[in-house]
């Protein structure tokens, strides 16, 4: 079975955080998410309170397939500022396992020096200009071991795209039916 870390920080944009969450148990991932803050209650952006299923310190050596991160301004400043899910993304990349994220978390892998320079990479457009390197106007973008999304809008084509990677189309396809969602075509 696979298994996804999602890191969430206090500020994080719901709908990109959920959506993930969802999507990938429907299609048989074991999803952690972890609290980079001091409790396991994170306040997402639009003040509704989750509680996360650990504290990040408590799951940060274990093995995942990805690590995904959801967006979210305040949220991503937060997850920019915590210094072991930095280290963390950077085993992760050192590993060659799969990265991802959306809307302005692209900005956290470019600090943590986890996207390299060549890759293709999409965010919030408000935030293209902080990547520093190019930017694909698109809703989601896999390249290599890196996927990201663009906005809390993309954040359901995003997660089957991340499923795809992480179990196949197959499953990907399955999981879309079954929420009655064409958005993988």
């Amino acid at each position: 079975m696979s298994k996804v870390l999602i890191p969430l920080a206090n500020g994080f944009e719901d709908v990109e955080a959920i959506t993930v969450v969802d999507v990938l148990r429907r299609g048989g991932v074991e999803v952690v998410t972890a609290s980079v803050g001091d409790e396991v209650s994170v306040l997402s952006a639009h003040g509704v309170e989750v509680k996360a299923d650990a504290l990040f310190g408590a799951v940060a050596e274990g093995d995942f397939d990805a690590i995904v991160l959801p967006g979210g301004g305040e949220g991503t400043e937060n997850l920019r500022q915590c210094a072991p899910l930095v280290q963390r993304l950077r085993r992760q990349h050192d590993e060659g396992r799969l990265i991802c994220a959306i809307c302005a978390a692209p900005l956290v892998l470019v600090d943590a020096g986890v996207a390299d320079a060549g890759l293709q990479m999409t965010c919030y457009p408000s935030m293209m200009m902080e990547l520093d390197r190019p930017y694909t106007n698109v809703p989601v973008v896999e390249d290599g071991t890196l996927i990201t999304g663009q906005a809390p809008g993309s954040a359901m084509l995003f997660a089957l795209v991340v499923l795809k990677a992480l179990r196949g189309e197959a499953v990907a396809r399955k999981v879309a039916r079954g929420m009655v969602s064409d958005v993988l075509g």
